[in-house]
């Protein structure tokens, strides 16, 4: 409202300056002749007077209501002063229409100023109205309120007499129980102090009698501990000692030993059977397989972890190897199927040798320990039957044909004419045989092998040797034979020639149980001629020597039904008695250097134990195939 009251009087000041400066009356075209014309325009309060010289022009002149003027100008002087005066002509009619487009602004909000002032006096009266209608509702509340807070009072009056008296006479009464139960009090005081004291006592004798039974505890677990160790000590007492008995009973039966190794899982294969194949914390012969939801148990001499290192395992063959030395013919054949290391157990690594080098160092250090009194002579052969055609690894005509006769010493053990032998005497001797013989080794790619050995290789070590003081001599022989791996050609993959490698493989595995089996039925006529595997194989199996079996076992799901057979083999292989192996051994004499036969000569009075295994190999060579 006060706003508005100022613009009302903004806009009376403003009309009367514009009625005030109002110019005088315009001259008529009469009074004005052309040739020398005064003209008179007002700005403000200034006047300006302006002369025509000779130059006629017309000079408008608009300043609010003022008159029209037509005037002819002749002089230059009065020319500049019209311009000027058009300039401030123009700039005070904008100075004009800036005031009357702020006058309309301030019209405009002197209305809207009035109409919100209306509607504002009109929600002040709707406001008014609700609040003396709220009013009077409150009052109304009030009042009943007020009635409302009496009657609870006199409600709570009357409760409260009412509870004040039932706790004046419960008051009353337990006054008299105080009284009844003063003595019962002083009774229970003195009961209070006691058990305080007890109390305060508590921990002495609490920690006393811990102290004794700690004691006691310390002198019970101190008697059992010893007992359990000495229970242990003869455990492992009687372990020790049975399985001496045992080794003694295989020695003196002449059972093949079986050994198990199981490979490690290698980089890439991601199928491993960790809880399908376990181990025996105190028994390190027996190994648990599970497969189709069935526990299954296998009992073999020895059982190698995936951990187990090359050394590990040749620390249980080498009292085998060390029997070469004293004139036994020891055979040490790693079976199992493709892919389960066998090539790495026999042969290993460079950084790692497996078998085959061991033996050859072992023999070296033997060798070298009873130099003063023998003379040995250590001579090596390699060996392989590839599509049953023997192959000379050491010589330098590959294809030289080979074959298998008997010696013509009458030792009747068997030989192979043509067979390069190298005389070892170093260790450097040993590696240039070794990376000889696997340069020359046929090996392949299948599905389940990257290296898959497609051939038996057999490492032939003779030693010989003399004692220079009796004459007495002795001649062993070591064979170390990786056969080939076993494998079902479906999962193999194999075509062309490696199809034909895998059926000669699987031929000359079954004709080997093709021997085992004519042994068993104590035929006339024994085919080792069948194969040349089994041919060459012929000596180790007909008793004259100590064999041992390492089956290799893969720990893949792929492969467990093929682990789970080569175990049931060996298990079967395990019960075999050949027999107490022969020394090849004689003395010196001028009439002879060689042994006879009568000395070496090979029987087979423990045949019949040989039939225990027939049946194992044969079903196990028919599964393969």
């Amino acid at each position: 409202v006060v706003e508005n009251e100022r613009l009302k009087q903004e806009l009376k000041a403003c009309k009367t300056s514009l009625l005030q400066e109002a110019p005088p009356p315009a001259c008529t075209a009469t009074d004005c002749p052309h040739s020398q014309v005064r003209v008179w325009v007002w700005h403000g309060q200034n006047q300006v007077r302006a002369e025509a010289v000779k130059t006629q022009f017309i000079l408008c002149v608009y300043y609010s209501s003022y008159v029209t003027e037509i005037v002819e100008v002749e002089s230059s002087g009065s020319q500049q002063a019209v311009a000027e005066a058009q300039a401030k002509s123009a700039a005070l009619q904008e100075q004009l229409s800036l005031q009357r487009q702020l006058l309309r602004e301030l019209e405009t909000q002197l209305h809207e100023s009035q109409r919100t002032s209306t509607q504002l006096r009109a929600q002040i009266l709707v406001y008014e109205g609700e609040m003396e209608r709220a009013q009077g509702q409150l009052e109304a509340e009030m009042q009943n309120l007020e009635e409302e807070k009496n009657r609870v009072i006199e409600e709570a009056f009357i409760r409260a007499e009412s509870e004040m008296k039932a706790v004046h006479e419960n008051l009353a009464g337990v006054r008299m129980n105080l009284l009844t139960l003063q003595p019962a009090l002083r009774t229970l005081t003195c009961d209070y102090n006691c058990l305080k004291r007890q109390v305060q006592d508590f921990p002495f004798m609490l920690e006393k009698a811990i102290t004794e039974a700690k004691q006691e505890i310390c002198q019970v677990i101190g008697e059992v501990s010893s007992a359990n160790q000495e229970l242990l000590r003869k455990y492992k007492r009687e372990m020790n000692l049975r399985k001496k008995c045992h080794n003694e009973l295989v020695r003196l039966k002449g059972n093949i030993r079986v050994f198990c190794r199981v490979r490690p899982v290698c980089r890439g294969e991601h199928d491993s059977a960790e809880n399908m194949v376990s181990f025996d914390p105190e028994d390190d012969a027996l190994l648990y397989l599970s497969t189709k939801g069935k526990l299954m148990t296998f009992e073999l001499d020895k059982v190698f972890h995936p951990q187990a290192t090359q050394e590990e395992v040749f620390q249980e063959v080498q009292s085998l190897v060390t029997s070469c030395i004293d004139g036994f013919n020891v055979c040490i054949f790693a079976y199992g199927q493709t892919g389960s290391g066998k090539t790495y157990t026999m042969e290993g690594v460079a950084k790692d040798p497996g078998i085959n080098q061991r033996a050859l160092r072992l023999l070296f250090s033997e060798v070298t320990e009873k130099a003063p009194d023998w003379d040995f002579k250590i001579t090596v052969s390699m060996v392989e039957i590839y599509n049953e055609t023997l192959r000379n690894l050491l010589g330098d005509n590959q294809g030289e044909k080979l074959d298998i006769k008997m010696n013509p010493d009458g030792s009747g053990q068997l030989y192979v004419p043509g067979l390069t032998e190298f005389t070892v005497q170093s260790p450097e001797d040993i590696n240039r045989v070794f990376e000889l013989g696997h340069m020359n080794r046929a090996t392949a790619c299948t599905n389940l092998n990257e290296h898959s050995s497609r051939s038996h290789a057999l490492l032939i070590i003779t030693v010989a040797g003399v004692n220079s003081s009796t004459g007495h001599r002795t001649q062993g022989k070591l064979n170390l034979v990786d056969l080939a791996g076993s494998e079902r050609i479906a999962k193999s993959g194999a075509e062309g020639s490696r199809l034909r490698e895998a059926q000669c493989i699987n031929k000359s595995l079954s004709a080997l149980g093709d021997v085992i089996n004519a042994l068993r039925s104590r035929h006339s006529h024994v085919p080792f001629r069948n194969s040349r595997l089994t041919y060459l194989l012929s000596d180790s199996l007909s008793g004259d020597s100590k064999t041992l079996m390492m089956v290799q076992v893969s720990p893949l799901v792929s492969n467990m039904s093929e682990s789970v057979c080569s175990l049931k083999f060996a298990q079967r292989v395990r019960t075999i008695e050949l027999g107490n192996a022969t020394r090849r051994q004689w003395e010196n004499s001028s009439t002879t250097s060689s042994p006879t036969h009568d000395s070496v000569e090979v029987t087979y009075t423990h045949t019949h134990t040989l039939e225990r295994v027939s049946d194992a190999l044969t079903n196990e060579i028919s599964h393969v195939c």
